[in-house]
């Protein structure tokens, strides 16, 4: 036998299932209205198990689990389909729908709260977002949230992850259970440079002050210089002026270049960072969820059933609407025996009709989701 003839096999046997896949489909309309006229749910667990067990059954136990990975996938599609027909929507698709409905524009000026102080890399990512930005500085990034949660800004800027360092974990565990929606995100390069009071030199130098993010992102410098002591300080551009008003003279700052002339301090060494492309992602976050017109990204938080091939499901859904991700990493979830919730970013647009109904199917079938956002990322 040839492997022509095998393959001419093949094509006839997957015309007969995409025939089949058609005609189920249109049974599950018909279904559809059935259901309508007796009140009863789209989802029927028994008869779903039901389902698994005979076609397992019927395939014999070397295919057993691989007909389940697709009998799922082809239910989580059915019932899919009977809610857009029968109109079902979930609280988080009519929150959606209601933002939408109340687009507009994303502001050119606003209050916004940022850590640190001015000459942070935050405050310039608020430059680039905000022209007219009234900026209020925090302490932290927990002070960022709240200034948000309690109106008493607009919005607030807080840095998510960089391009060498990763994510910023404690910004990540902030955004879960957290009562705000990302409004726009925005990359800014990082040119870290280390900074000293004028008279310093490199020499001198015994103790170097900067965020804990910034001094990991310059470890290979630090390692370089042994002599300097890396000491974690609330914020860069707050490292530079704390070294600017009470610095010794063995003493620098890891911060931005800007801040040589807001602080009156000398440039010691310049870009310092272990990558020449150093870049970080920045959220600007807003109380109310309101989508802009040119939103094109939404972000996610999902806990999943702790069961073999509930990851793979739900990458499943996202690959047959072409969906694609663009971030995906897990955080485990506190006071859990090793069980994790997972962060989402996706390039999609949820006035599309599927997108929107698959962050309805999402809400319905993971043990919790967090819709984050949909925004612009810039």
């Amino acid at each position: 036998m040839e492997i022509s003839d095998v393959r001419a096999r093949i094509d006839a046997l997957d015309n007969q299932i995409a025939d089949l896949f058609a005609e189920r489909m249109k049974t599950v309309g018909e279904m559809a209205t059935y259901k309508a006229a007796l009140g009863m749910p789209v989802f029927d667990s028994a008869r779903e198990r039901d389902i698994l067990a005979r076609v397992a059954e019927r395939v014999g136990p070397d295919l057993e689990m691989a007909s389940r990975r697709v009998f799922e996938s082809l239910m989580e599609v059915s019932r899919a389909q009977q809610r857009r027909m029968l109109g079902v929507e979930s609280p988080l698709t009519e929150r959606i729908r209601a933002a939408l409905e109340s687009s507009r524009p994303f502001p050119t000026k606003a209050s916004v709260a940022c850590q640190g102080t001015e000459g942070s890399y935050a405050q310039q990512a608020c430059d680039s977002l905000f022209p007219f930005a009234r900026i209020l500085y925090f302490q932290d990034f927990a002070g960022v949230v709240g200034a948000v949660e309690q109106g008493l800004c607009e919005y607030g800027v807080l840095p998510i992850e960089n391009s060498w360092a990763g994510s910023v974990a404690q910004v990540y565990d902030l955004v879960t259970n957290r009562m705000f929606s990302i409004a726009r995100a925005t990359r800014r390069a990082v040119d870290h440079v280390l900074l000293a009071p004028k008279g310093v030199k490199l020499s001198d130098v015994r103790r170097v002050y900067s965020h804990q993010q910034a001094l990991s992102q310059c470890s290979e410098f630090l390692r370089a210089h042994p002599a300097m002591e890396p000491v974690p300080f609330e914020n860069t551009a707050a490292a530079a002026k704390r070294v600017s008003k009470e610095g010794a003279g063995d003493e620098a700052a890891i911060a931005s270049g800007i801040c040589a002339s807001l602080y009156s301090l000398e440039p010691l060494a310049y870009d310092i960072a272990n990558s020449p492309s150093n870049t970080t992602r920045f959220l600007c976050i807003q109380r109310e969820m309101r989508i802009t017109p040119d939103a094109n990204r939404v972000s996610l938080i999902l806990t999943l059933p702790h069961k073999p091939g509930a990851l793979y499901a739900m990458m499943a859904r996202f690959a047959a609407l072409n969906i694609n991700l663009t971030k995906l990493e897990s955080r485990p979830i506190p006071g859990s025996d090793f069980q994790f919730r997972f962060h989402i970013d996706l390039e999609a647009d949820v006035r599309d009709p599927r997108v929107l109904g698959l962050m309805g199917d999402l809400e319905r079938s993971a043990e919790r989701m967090q819709f984050l956002g949909a925004y612009r990322e810039l």
